[in-house]
């Protein structure tokens, strides 16, 4: 009776909507018991996301590469520097109205072609032959053999989704449940909730910079990267508050002062790994090929992201939790 009912209903978009709803209202809840200054910055990084979130409503969003999306990609050496109108005509005239051409290497002789339109390894083929048989007569230095070709199907795409999802929200299940063990079950909360906020923050640079920047495969590495580097200075922090949760001379401390006490103690620790850290990843974004910088720059902002997190909201959300409500801490 029901089959095929929901089929065609716009699920991504009321999820969207949910997800908007959330994060406004969770974020107003928490800021009116949160110090103020860690209040502020949650709700910089809440309109940051209702910003993305809107503006993937407005068909705005993430531009989803190949590996999600499904489709071609090919790149070729053109032996010179090439026009788009050729590349456009050439594609025209194979029947391809959805496409994206790139210029790339150190002197643009390389084109990147992305096609979405395509649902078939013979369809691959029949499009390279064309578009090569009418390229090489005006680019004669073209290199059609070496030419790297990447297809992914609309069934693989959905699968990789799918698993990206599935892995960030296994890896966040663990971090709870060792966070909790280890410390209490308050400071787990708080941490993943960090931790779901630094990917949240990594999809909505996502969507600001999809101008030049796709998610490929290579964007789940990062994120699963960042979602370990994150939780480790998180860690470090409510290491030193529930050390200094537990001493005698501090119990006449707030749990708000105890976090402020402990992010200073930490500061100069977490500065220094990752100041270390954002060089590295800096010098291969700078440095490295385009696949290179597809995966660096989700890197550096989610440093930027965990490190703000792990020193600005985390402890403060830990710490408007009431205390009866807060398993006991392992000591």
């Amino acid at each position: 009776m029901f089959k095929g009912l929901f089929d065609n209903f716009p699920w991504s978009t009321i999820i969207m909507i949910l997800l908007l709803g959330v994060v406004v209202i969770g974020s107003l809840l928490l800021y009116k018991k949160m110090q103020k200054r860690a209040g502020t910055c949650l709700l910089i990084s809440a309109a940051l996301i209702a910003i993305a979130l809107v503006l993937s409503l407005c068909n705005l969003g993430i531009n989803m590469g190949i590996d999600f999306a499904g489709g071609l990609s090919i790149k070729y050496d053109m032996g010179d520097v090439f026009e788009d109108a050729d590349i456009e005509a050439a594609l025209k005239n194979a029947g391809i109205k959805d496409y994206q051409i790139v210029h790339a290497g150190s002197e643009q002789h390389e084109l990147q072609l992305r096609v979405k339109s395509i649902d078939s390894e013979e369809g691959v083929e029949a499009l390279r032959t064309s578009i090569e048989g009418e390229l090489v007569q005006k680019y004669t230095e073209m290199k059609t053999n070496d030419a790297t070709v990447s297809y992914v199907g609309g069934t693989a795409s959905t699968t990789l989704l799918k698993n990206a999802v599935l892995a960030v929200l296994i890896a966040a299940a663990c971090m709870l449940i060792y966070i909790a063990l280890r410390f209490d079950l308050g400071m787990g909360a708080a941490a993943v909730l960090g931790l779901v906020h630094d990917v949240l923050i990594m999809l909505a640079f996502m969507v600001f910079f999809r101008s030049f920047m796709q998610m490929n495969s290579t964007f789940v590495a990062a994120m699963l990267t960042i979602v370990g580097y994150s939780i480790n200075n998180t860690i470090i922090i409510f290491d030193r508050v529930r050390e200094n949760h537990n001493k005698t001379a501090l119990a006449s401390l707030s749990r708000v002062q105890i976090v402020e006490k402990s992010v200073k103690e930490s500061l100069g620790r977490t500065i220094n790994t990752t100041l270390t850290t954002l060089v590295t990843i800096l010098a291969l974004y700078i440095l490295g090929v385009d696949s290179i910088k597809e995966f660096a720059l989700p890197i550096i902002i989610g440093i930027l992201a965990g490190a703000y997190s792990a020193n600005l909201i985390n402890g403060y959300i830990w710490a408007v939790i009431p205390e009866k409500k807060v398993a006991k801490a392992v000591r």
